[in-house]
């Protein structure tokens, strides 16, 4: 199966799953959001987390494929406590309806999971005319942290348990543009390319972890910010990869699976197990401005992932882009 099965010096390896990373801990009391939660990593991402006793708001944009997710969750765990709430990452306007409302409903929150992702989508714009990959890996999760960050203050004021942010990059970050991130030229589909664009969407993920770790620094806030690459994982986040999804429709999805899957790519199970990792585990407490790779700190891929200049830039850049509607 996965050919690196070394453990780290967390005790967890590629091949340990959201389930054994997460054994033993109790998470009642606390309430997490977790985007793109209606299937892959985010789907058991909130079972696991409902499992050890979190709150799970799953912030999606497929309302039925949620509630189906929801429904199975609670058929497996009865007394979980899971909600489903709207969320189009692609528009600032949802994750503005969406902050609010969670914001007035009184709910604590504790740990927010960035999760929701596409992946080399051909050149789009979203609602707000921002390319959609950068949109929706990157400025709909930086808009959402932003106005969810009261509230998470809030929260690690009056439980004194730390807050936790968990940004899902990938190890694509390295195949971002030879600057990083094109400021001036996000949406200029003449320097599109799909690849290089989730990649930079990717790094962006990773730099906005380490921006809001040094503020939370800076600042004496108890919440940590950390950001990591789950690995390959068999989900639908290739769906806009015509030669990915090509082999599948040639050779069929259970022959991708012994050829390719079984050896080079995690389960979902498996790709679950970092996020779960960094947003539960006592090991990760008092960590920030990390990357992790399966469920141990590593180092991102490329040395713009540890550009601190280009962290402030990227704040700076996203701060102004969102601003009419912040």
């Amino acid at each position: 199966m996965w050919p690196f099965r070394g453990k780290g010096a967390s005790g967890f390896s590629s091949s340990s799953t959201a389930e054994e990373v997460t054994h033993g801990i109790d998470g009642s009391g606390l309430t997490a959001i977790v985007t793109g939660a209606s299937s892959g990593i985010g789907a058991e991402t909130a079972r696991v987390l409902a499992l050890r006793g979190v709150h799970v708001i799953m912030g999606v944009i497929d309302m039925t494929n949620a509630e189906n997710v929801k429904e199975s969750i609670l058929k497996e765990i009865p007394i979980a406590k899971i909600d489903v709430m709207k969320l189009d990452l692609s528009s600032m306007a949802s994750v503005q309806n969406f902050a609010s409302e969670f914001n007035s409903s009184n709910l604590p929150l504790n740990i927010l999971i960035n999760n929701a992702g596409i992946c080399a989508a051909p050149f789009l714009l979203s609602k707000d005319n921002i390319e959609l990959q950068f949109a929706v890996n990157y400025i709909g999760h930086f808009l959402l942290t932003y106005l969810l960050l009261d509230t998470m203050k809030k929260t690690t004021q009056e439980s004194k348990k730390q807050g936790r942010i968990v940004n899902v990059s990938s190890a694509g970050h390295r195949l971002a543009y030879r600057e990083g991130i094109l400021f001036d030229k996000i949406n200029d589909q003449s320097s599109y390319n799909n690849w290089l664009a989730y990649g930079q969407s990717k790094l962006a993920n990773i730099l906005h972890s380490n921006e809001l770790a040094r503020r939370f620094k800076e600042d004496g806030i108890d919440i940590i910010a950390n950001s990591l690459h789950p690995g390959a994982t068999t989900t639908n986040i290739y769906i806009h990869n015509r030669f990915l999804t090509g082999i599948f429709y040639i050779l069929g999805p259970f022959v991708v699976y012994k050829l390719i899957a079984g050896f080079l790519l995690k389960n979902v199970q498996q790709g679950a197990a970092t996020t779960c990792y960094v947003a539960l585990h006592p090991q990760v407490s008092g960590i920030s401005g990390k990357y992790f790779v399966n469920s141990n700190i590593s180092e991102a891929h490329s040395q713009l992932g540890r550009d601190m200049d280009l962290a402030k830039k990227l704040w700076d850049f996203s701060i102004n882009l969102t601003k009419p509607n912040t």
